[in-house]
């Protein structure tokens, strides 16, 4: 069995830029800044940003470029996919990206409510918005750097 599903949760780094493939299709390309915070072993409070490139086709490429701009709150499912390529100078490059099948926005500036969007596949990307209860501010899980040492893990 292979699984090939990223979930994340984050701010925009910078506004979705939308382009047309050949086909007319709409592409948005944006990026999300996550932060994972733990506390070191003096019990300092740790923080790491990682960046994320995000790729939206369709319908939910349009969505997401109408309603979300640098700093808005976004939740992002999807898959990760690596794209490889010849640049002009004949160096090869790569780029790891999320491609996004369903995102849901944060909460609006002045307690607006998010909404949920995804595309579906073969069904004319037809973008769907969902009610969602009210936001409520969700604790920061921190857990001790005695029991989860990051340069230990195999990938």
């Amino acid at each position: 069995m292979n699984v090939n599903k990223v979930m994340l949760i984050g701010n925009l780094t910078r506004d979705p830029e939308v382009r047309s493939m050949p086909s007319g299709q709409p592409v948005a390309n944006f990026g999300i800044a996550t932060n994972r915070v733990w506390r070191d072993k003096e019990g300092q409070k740790q923080q790491q940003a990682d960046f994320h490139n995000v790729v939206a086709f369709g319908k939910l490429a349009e969505t997401i470029s109408q309603y979300m701009k640098k700093g808005n709150m976004i939740y992002v499912e999807g898959r990760l996919t690596t794209r490889n390529w010849d640049a002009p100078d004949g160096a090869k490059k790569s780029r790891t990206e999320i491609i996004a099948e369903t995102v849901q926005f944060g909460p609006r500036p002045g307690g607006g409510q998010g909404g949920s969007y995804s595309q579906e596949s073969g069904a004319g990307n037809t973008p769907r918005q969902t009610q969602q209860p009210p936001h409520e501010d969700v604790a920061t899980v921190e857990y001790p750097e005695d029991d989860v040492n990051p340069n230990e893990i195999p990938f």
